[in-house]
């Protein structure tokens, strides 16, 4: 069975690894922005689930043989509205500048096809972020580093932005952008196990 993240995150290409599986990487080109244009009145967990699974379905148009393609998307809820990629130094410091010593909701929609069975299973998992209040020559010393330019939210709790999150409810792994009890369970619904996916084995 031929496991695909349909994902460009090296974040989420390494927390599989780091937790024994090593996917193939298809990456899906959907624009994500014009999507986002057609639900206009969607919350943020609608508009991430509805981003998985076009990744999932661009990614499956391409393939055949059997295989299990999972498609992922994060955002991050900050007063009501989601967030998504800063795009430039400049707003990753206005966004800073107001999330410094509050806190978000980071929302990944998960999806997970099977070409089997052709169902597919989706899961959107919410954790709350606790931001430390920054000052502003930290906020511009991280934001120079070009990391939360190109990260849902504008920030990573695994590379250098993880000097200034304090504190997180929920699960973990979800911030990095995938959630693995969430995806071990999906998988489970499919009549899956771990090792089906290369989970190492005795």
């Amino acid at each position: 069975m031929r496991f695909i993240l349909a994902s460009s995150s090296r974040a989420r290409l390494r927390t599989l690894r780091d937790a024994g599986v090593v996917p193939e990487v298809i990456v899906s080109y959907v624009d994500e922005d014009a999507i986002a244009a057609t639900m206009p009145d969607a919350t943020t967990a609608e508009l991430v689930q509805a981003l998985a699974n076009a990744k999932v379905s661009a990614v499956m148009q391409g393939l055949d043989g059997d295989r299990l393609v999972l498609g992922c998307d994060t955002m991050l809820e900050f007063d009501g509205v989601a967030m998504g990629k800063p795009g430039t130094v400049a707003v990753a410091i206005d966004r800073w500048r107001h999330m410094r010593g509050r806190r978000g909701f980071l929302y990944t929609g998960h999806c997970l096809h099977d070409s089997v069975s052709g169902r597919l299973v989706i899961a959107t998992a919410r954790t709350t972020v606790h931001f430390a209040d920054l000052s502003d020559d930290e906020i511009e010393l991280y934001c120079s580093t070009g990391e939360p330019s190109n990260v849902a939210g504008a920030f990573t709790i695994d590379g250098f932005g993880g000097w200034f999150i304090k504190a997180i409810e929920g699960d973990h792994h979800n911030v990095v952008g995938l959630s693995l009890p969430d995806v071990r369970r999906m998988l489970g619904e499919l009549n899956y196990s771990l090792t089906d996916i290369g989970y190492p084995t005795p």
